[in-house]
């Protein structure tokens, strides 16, 4: 059974921070219908907010409404980060009882923050898999190597999306040192991980790394198997990165789910 999570094809601006991080291209955003409700996919629009205060926005991520404070937290990513603005979304990333606003808030402090803040570090253990997810993408945004222990360690997450997050990251910054992690993933539950694994081993110069492609190339998912193909072949015939497919709406929540920008 598929159990893709999906990222519709989009090109990124390369990853401009420092590690091993060839161009490869990637989704930023991927919102899926399953049982998400309107006011989910209204919170991602912050057009309303345009115009607000930064006073204003402090004011929106504490109110009632969590639509309010999830569009607050997007909106603030767009203004210059300041001490309060930090701390705010640091609380809003730990103590809120909503996912999806501390997915939003843990996301805006990994466009923010300089340095990274303890409640992203926290929030790798949160109980909601799209907030654990997005704190792997923040960890590698703000400091991929300083943190390479504790994203390795996600490896080993229960849900699919923080796995995939975790191995891309540990490649960006290990590069064909990444690969006994990507071999060990070759059979992993998830054919979203196992496609990456291909992708990323089609990148590496070694035995070890052909023969596990040579594996996945008879993967009983057809995705997995054709960018096995496409990396054993050297070739790049489907354009954007992988996950092109069409979701299946196995995210319940609509969370925007993005891998690390590579």
């Amino acid at each position: 059974m598929s159990d893709r999570d999906g990222d519709p094809s989009s090109a990124d601006e390369a990853d401009s921070s420092g590690g091993y991080h060839p161009d490869v291209t990637t989704s930023r955003e991927d919102v899926t219908l399953g049982e998400a409700s309107e006011a989910d996919f209204a919170a991602a629009d912050t057009d309303p907010v345009a115009d607000d205060s930064l006073a204003d926005l402090l004011d929106r991520l504490v109110a009632e409404a969590a639509t309010e404070r999830q569009r607050a937290a997007l909106a603030l990513t767009e203004r210059d980060p300041g001490e309060a603005v930090i701390d705010a979304l640091a609380d809003r990333a730990t103590n809120d009882p909503e996912p999806l606003v501390r997915q939003f808030a843990v996301e805006a402090l990994g466009e923010l923050a300089d340095t990274t803040p303890s409640a992203v570090v926290s929030a790798t253990d949160d109980p909601n898999p799209w907030v654990r997810s997005e704190a792997i993408v923040a960890l590698d945004h703000l400091d991929r190597e300083g943190h390479a222990d504790r994203i390795e360690g996600s490896l080993d997450d229960e849900h699919h999306a923080v796995r995939r997050n975790a191995v891309i990251s540990l490649w960006k910054s290990r590069g064909e040192g990444a690969l006994p992690e990507l071999l060990a993933l070759t059979d992993d539950d998830s054919d979203r991980v196992r496609e990456w694994v291909a992708e990323l081993l089609g990148r590496i110069d070694d035995p070890d790394a052909e023969r596990a492609l040579q594996e996945l190339r008879e993967d009983d998912e057809s995705i997995v198997a054709k960018t096995a193909a496409h990396a054993l072949d050297g070739t790049d015939s489907t354009k954007g990165p992988p996950g092109g497919t069409a979701p299946d709406g196995t995210d319940p929540t609509g969370s925007r789910d993005r891998p690390p920008q590579l």
